[in-house]
Order: C-alpha cells, then structure tokens, then sequence
C-alpha cells in the first residue's frame, strides 16, 4: 500500500489567504506524514519553475497539476508530468481566465484548453465543497477518475455506494514556513512501483483505496504519527488526569467538522436561565416546523401585503362620480370628447410568473444528476429540451408583448391627458374592476387564514428515544411576545392593538420603521413547543438534560465525527444503556463516534469497535519524568499496544478503567449475589 497526497497548496492565490512557501516545512510535511507521492495542485495557477524544485528536492514521486474553478465546483487536473512547458502554457490560459473571487470557467472552456482529458488524472469535489454539481457535473464525469471528500465518514460512504465515484481523500493544505502541524487526510492505494499510470488506475478502482495501509477502512489514522481510531465506535479509557480529554482535544482537531459533547456541558446548574437555553435551542432546531406549516399562509401574506384597499376604495369612488357627471354631461360633449382614445382602458401588464416556473422545473428535470435514471424512464432527453427552448421562446415572446403593451399604455396616457387639456367633458377614471375584486377576494381569504391559525392546536409530534417533541400554534397574548418572535428590538405595541383585526393588524406592521416584510408572517401566530416524557408529562430538569443529550447526538448525523466527554458523569445508568447506548451505536454504522467513559454501562455494554486507552507513566530514565502513552486494539485483543512498541494488558485496562479494579468487581459481584439470594 502507499500513502499519497494529490492536493497540495504552495502559492498563495485569490482564493487563499496569504501565506510564505517553505521547501523545508514540505520535506517535514513528506518525512512526518510518509508520504510515498504527492501533487501540488493551486489554485488556477501552475508555478513550473517552482514545481521543478519541489520535485528535484523532495526525493518521492511528484506530480504536477492545478485546481481549476470550473462552474463554481473545484477539480484537480494533475498531469503526469513529462512535458512541463505544455502543461504551463494550458494552466496559464486558465489563470488569464479566472483572475477576481468569483471567476470560473466553463466545461466548453475547460476541455478546449486542456485537450484530451483522458491524458490526466481528474478530481472533482464530489462529497466536498465547492462540489461540481448539475450538467457540469454530468458532461466532466466520463473523464473522471476519482471524487474527493473532505472526511473518513464521507470516504466510507463513498466506497460503498458504486452510483458514487472512487473517494480520495487529501490533506488541501498550504506549506507555510510557520506550519509545525500537519494534517492527517491521505489515501492509501494498493500499488506496486508508483507511477502516474499506476496511481490512475488504482485510483480508477473503489477496491484499491482505503483509508489505512493495513486494516483497510475499518480504521484510519487520526493523528501524522499513525495512531488508529476505528470508523465505527471507540472508546477511550484510563485514570483520572491520564490525557483522555487532551486526546479527545486532539482528535478534535484533527478533523474537519467535529461535534464535541464536552463533560458536563448540558446539565442543568441554575434552573430558569437552563430552561431558557432550552426552550430557545429547541426553537431554533425546529425553525423548519415553522417555515412548512406556514409557508401557505406566507404566500398569501406575500400577496396581500401588496394590496392597499384604502386606494382601492378612492380609485372606485373617483371612477364612480366620474362615470355620473359624464352621464350627466353626456348633451356637452365636445369634438375632443368623442375622440375614440379619449375613453380608452390602457392594457393590462401581467409578470410571465406561470412561464418562469415552468422553465425552472425543466431546467431542473434535466440538470438533475441524482435520480437522472429515473427521469430518463419516464421523459426523453431531448424532449425536455426542445420544451425548455420552446417555453424560453414563448417567455422572449411575453416580454416583447409586455413591452409593446407599455409603449402603447404611455401614448393611450399622452393622448388622454392631451385630449383632456382641450375638452370641458369630463373624463371618466381609469380603474380595473377585475383587478379591485381579485384584491378584495386575496384580503377575504387572509383574512380567513389569519384568523384560523390563531386557534390553539397541535400542529407536530416528534418521537426521540420516549421523548416527544409537541409544536403548537395559538394566538399572541402580549405585544413581548410578538417582539420576542421577531426577534428585534422594535416596539409592537401599537400595531398590536389592532392584533384582532388581522388586515389592520398588517398595515400598523408595515408601518413601524425597520421591520422587514419577508419575516411579518411569523408574527400572527404563535408556535411554541413542549417536550414531554414517556408518560405525556412535561419534562423535569433531569429529563430536559438527558433529552438534550439524545437531541446533540442525533445532531451529530450532520458533523464527521461526534466526541462525547464521560456522559455518565451526567445521566445515570439505565438511561445510559436503555437510551444512549442504542443511539451511539446505530450513529456509529455511519461516521466515527469515540467516547470517553470510566463507566461499565457505556465501556462494556455498549460493544465498541475500538479500544484506546491513556496512560500517565514517568519514565525509569534519567530524572523520571512523565510521559502520556496511548495504547489501542480491539476489543478482543489481549494486549493493547502503543506507537512506540509498549504493550499493556486489555483484561487489567477494563478492570482498572471501568470496574475500578478486579477487586472491587469482586466485592460488588458477592453482594449483588447476596441481594439476589
């Protein structure tokens, strides 16, 4: 197996922030990490003369190569190195091209300066961002030879979905002079002699990468010196003040998106400031229960809010008396009166709203890649985009009409005005009478909507491990409370006098200086929450602390890896196993967990994947000085070893970490046989 990174930075770019080159710190970066080939890839740049350096100093394989911004997703083109000037020349047409934040290039662009694709490795951001993504996405990938992650749980989930590309993952780091640590993010090929050929095959191959050189990706090295953690579960053992928590701070560093539960982080201390860190970081979870339940209703806010009924009952008066004194009138009417334009309606302008949506969804249907199969079943290629085309012809058509209609509107209104200058007639006002209902009918059911959603009842119910989660919508009772669900310091005291009138209601809203318009559908109703037990009670304190605990696990889905600091100094053992257990070990099928415990219910009932255990030693030589020592195995391995050699009983670990030494497993083991006899 050999060790590569193919994602390395050393010029500074736009898109980095600025940082000095150091040819040493890239030969420790090499010798630390043992690495066996690597690739400097910048950002829309290549530095050939600098690349030659690198490649004559570092005394490994290197290869030369670029990270293009193509279509706003990053991929790595990487040569294979046997013709420099070339190689220049093209990545010099890509950095004329992308020079300000922002800039790309397209697919086209891309493929007419680098020629045949097939010559070089390729590597998009698959599962890393920026991702290529769309019909960028789907014109690179016949050319692609593997995807790059950012994580071990996105590299693991890559490996086994063949509808994914082969997963790398790289350290993308910048070689300063002032860097001292390194990360640990490399892939491991199953190569013979390494060469650019052979990387590209292997690397063509989902069998033939792995996250570790010999355990495949079942572990992978957390830290540059080599130590292991699993992909699943692990837990950290050892005595107080032995490094465990330090060792968790490091594994913290070391990965990208980490979700650390620290040790006694969300237990209750004073009891009305905890609740009110609870009820907020349950609201702030559960937003989206907000945004679905009322989207409707904000559609309906969105266009009534546009709708001013006091104008409109002007515009029907004044076309009203307007309309009688010209019946009145109608024996006095003059030569610039009977002019057919001076009655004329000016055109009605309508938004192409219906033909925008409709070339959205096509365009959507057929820049899909996920379910590009599924689609093809049913609707041809081809089809959607003759239909495309033809609804973007009919929208060109629209606008060019719109466009006529108010060259034509404006001489209507020129003329008018003109003929009304001359005429003693009176001249009837122009109103659209379709256009006044439709306004009064969107106010009628505002108005219907806004009060239904002020009565009280459950709109969701979540489950979590015997928790439920209850949403309920009702009416405000104060003005606070709408201040407190805006979320600003605006005063709402006057517009909420008029909080039963809800059309009213809305207009004293618009008035207050600030508020913003897209938010006021929040305002007319309020969603508060409850988290009730097992029973249907409402939580006490503890059953709050131990529902936030299962809530930050759960959480953790969305993070690389969950740490969690000695849960058991929290929450007691039957919650522990009956809730907790079961949840880290369902989450540990798909990302890293690692936990740190002196407890059984957690350390031994949980069956973990991995065992590490830190030890405090002082050392027999010299001044006996004090040294922390990591061991690690597998569970069922009698001896847990160290990097540099030392092994140490798994047995007396257990024993000492979790039972507190055998003979107090013993003593505790007789006297619950004496309770059970």
């Amino acid at each position: 197996m050999k060790k590569i990174d193919l994602h390395i930075h050393t010029v500074p770019t736009i898109s980095d922030a600025h940082f000095t080159f150091s040819l040493e710190s890239f030969k420790s970066y090499v010798n630390e990490a043992q690495l066996h080939a690597i690739a400097v890839t910048n950002h829309d740049v290549f530095d050939g003369d600098q690349f030659r350096t690198i490649r004559h100093e570092l005394g490994i394989l290197a290869l030369p190569g670029i990270e293009v911004n193509l279509a706003n997703g990053h991929v790595l083109v990487i040569s294979d190195g046997k013709n420099l000037p070339d190689f220049q020349e093209r990545c010099d047409l890509i950095s004329k091209k992308v020079v300000a934040i922002g800039d790309s290039v397209t697919f086209e662009e891309f493929e007419a300066i680098f020629g045949d694709l097939r010559r070089y490795i390729i590597i998009p951001h698959a599962d890393k961002s920026p991702a290529i993504s769309g019909l960028t996405l789907q014109k690179i990938t016949p050319f692609v030879t593997a995807g790059e992650v950012d994580s071990p749980k996105k590299f693991i989930r890559a490996v086994k979905d063949d509808d994914k590309f082969p997963p790398v993952l790289f350290s993308d780091t910048r070689i300063r002079e002032d860097r001292n640590k390194f990360p640990s993010r490399h892939t491991f090929i199953d190569c013979g002699e390494l060469t650019f050929e052979a990387i590209k095959a292997c690397l063509s191959d989902r069998t033939k990468v792995a996250l570790s050189e010999k355990d495949g990706n079942r572990l992978w090295p957390v830290f540059l010196d080599g130590q292991k953690i699993s992909t699943g579960l692990n837990i950290l053992l050892g005595e107080r003040s032995s490094g465990k928590t330090h060792t968790l701070n490091r594994i913290k560093e070391a990965v990208e998106h980490p979700k650390y539960i620290a040790q006694f982080s969300l237990v209750q201390q004073d009891d009305s400031a905890y609740e009110k860190e609870f009820n907020v970081e349950v609201q702030k979870k559960r937003s989206i229960v907000i945004e679905e339940y009322l989207s409707g209703f904000k559609s309906v806010l969105d266009e009534v809010i546009r709708v001013d009924l006091h104008a409109n009952e002007k515009s029907l008066e004044r076309y009203l008396d307007s309309l009688l004194k010209s019946a009145d009138e109608a024996d006095r009417q003059d030569a610039f009166s009977k002019v057919k334009l001076y009655k004329e309606s000016e055109f009605a302008v309508s938004e192409p709203t219906t033909l925008y949506e409709l070339i959205e969804s096509v365009r959507l249907l057929i820049e899909n890649a996920e379910f590009r199969d599924i689609i093809q079943k049913y609707v041809n290629m081809e089809g959607l985009k003759g239909l495309i085309r033809e609804l973007i012809d009919n929208l060109r058509l629209k606008f060019q009409e719109n466009k006529k209609k108010k060259i034509i509107n404006g001489l209507i209104k020129d003329v008018k005005q003109q003929l009304a200058l001359r005429s003693s007639s009176i001249q009837i006002e122009d109103i659209n009478l379709y256009d006044y209902k439709i306004a009064q009918e969107k106010v009628k059911i505002f108005l219907k909507i806004a009060e239904a959603i002020k009565v009280s009842s459950i709109i969701s119910q979540e489950t979590i491990q015997g928790f439920t989660i209850e949403a309920r919508k009702g009416s405000y009772a104060l003005a606070g409370e709408v201040k407190s669900a805006a979320a600003t310091t605006l005063a709402y005291g006057t517009a909420f006098k008029k909080y039963d009138q809800p059309y009213e209601y809305l207009q004293e809203l618009l008035r207050i200086e600030g508020i913003v318009p897209s938010e006021l559908y929040k305002l007319f109703t309020k969603i508060s929450y409850q988290i009730l037990n097992s029973h249907g009670a409402p939580v006490s304190g503890g059953e709050r602390s131990e529902f936030r605990l299962l809530q930050h696990i759960i959480d953790a889905k969305d993070y690389d890896i969950l740490l969690i600091d000695e849960p058991e100094s929290s929450f007691d053992n039957l919650f522990l196993k009956s809730n907790v257990n079961n949840i880290l070990k369902h989450l540990s099928q798909f990302m890293p967990v690692v936990i740190v415990t002196h407890n059984n219910t957690v350390g031994a009932s949980i069956g973990a994947d991995y065992v590490l255990y830190a030890k405090k030693e002082l050392s027999i030589m010299g001044n006996r000085q004090v040294t922390y020592r990591l061991y690690s195995g597998h569970p069922s391995d009698k001896l847990l070893h160290s990097l540099d050699g030392a092994t140490i009983n798994s047995h007396e670990v257990v024993m000492n970490s979790l039972e507190a030494g055998y003979d107090a497993y013993k003593g505790r083991k007789k006297q619950y046989e004496i309770i059970e006899n």
